[in-house]
């Protein structure tokens, strides 16, 4: 008989690949580092609204303000640490489940997407009064780095799907693309650092023709093939070169001594990086999605 004249199968006849109450199970501790991430995201996205409102009918920064978008930059920060402690709480006991991936991924649309999104509408593009038609399409700019971010995290939930893992096949241990944490956190930085110019009222126009190519190049990344190094597989037996070591110690003590440019430099720099190891690499090498099952370092809870 032609397949296409086949009857279907019943019911009762298929069996699922996966099991519905293993997938959907809530475990609480890297649950609740998912929440606390979702939390820092939606108080980050009042903030930013609130200092929206204070500057209405000003074109400088107030000091009600910028003290608003700072708490929003730490929450953004606060939400990092979460996410970053989500999945290794999740690796660490093996407690695994596709709510966790679902719930976690819809925590970061909010604090890594949204809630910069309004950064760059609000604050980021508000220094080019000389250029007005960059503050009318602010609101654009802001919509393709949410459409990116959620693109980037829409790939994660994907390629990161039980059903398109083969067994014993490591994944690769680089990002594939810009995480969307450190996409976030470079926006934040940036907001940190337009803040101090504001407050030692310096001249932000200079940084106009920049700031909007910035912002889509950070968006681009994040839905590109662009590997960047990733520390998932740093734990306690982990070793190290000396240089190594000397270096993430200088730019630990940069990022806390000169906090506004240290971060915003270390943040930088990773970009950077993945874009200078990018084009390093040989021509013949080709980037296969399926080969890097963990793009962002967050594994299903």
């Amino acid at each position: 008989m032609p397949a296409s004249q086949r009857p279907p199968l019943l019911d009762d006849d298929y069996e699922p690949p996966l099991d519905t109450a293993t997938a959907s199970r809530i475990y609480f501790l890297p649950n609740l580092m998912t929440a606390g991430n979702l939390f820092c995201g939606f108080v980050a996205v009042i903030m930013c609204i609130q200092a929206h409102y204070a500057m209405r009918g000003s074109d400088m920064i107030t000091a009600e303000a910028a003290d608003l978008f700072r708490r929003a930059v730490w929450l953004i920060f606060g939400a990092m640490a979460f996410d970053a402690l989500d999945g290794r709480l999740a690796r660490m006991g093996g407690k695994e489940s596709l709510f966790g991936a679902e719930f976690d991924s819809l925590a970061d649309i909010v604090s890594f997407g949204l809630a910069p999104a309004l950064m760059v509408f609000f604050l980021i593009l508000s220094p080019t009064q000389g250029y007005p038609h960059f503050r009318e399409i602010g609101w654009l700019l802001g919509f393709i780095y949410l459409l990116c971010a959620a693109i980037r995290l829409a790939r994660f939930n994907v390629i990161t799907h039980p059903l398109l893992q083969k067994p014993g096949v490591r994944s690769n241990k680089d990002f594939l693309g810009l995480p969307v944490p450190a996409a976030a956190g470079t926006v934040a930085a940036l907001v940190l650092f337009l803040l101090n110019l504001a407050e030692h009222e310096r001249d932000l126009q200079r940084w106009a023709l920049v700031l909007p190519v910035l912002m889509l190049l950070i968006a681009f990344l994040m839905v590109s093939t662009v590997r960047y190094p990733s520390g998932k597989q740093i734990d306690m037996q982990t070793k190290t070169k000396l240089t190594t070591l000397i270096l993430y110690v200088v730019c630990g003590a940069a990022a806390v001594v000169y906090k506004e440019f240290g971060i915003l430099a270390c943040c930088l720099g990773y970009i950077f990086y993945g874009l200078f190891r990018h084009f390093r690499r040989p021509a013949s090498v080709t980037v296969n999605p399926s080969d890097n099952s963990h793009p962002d370092d967050k594994s299903p809870l």
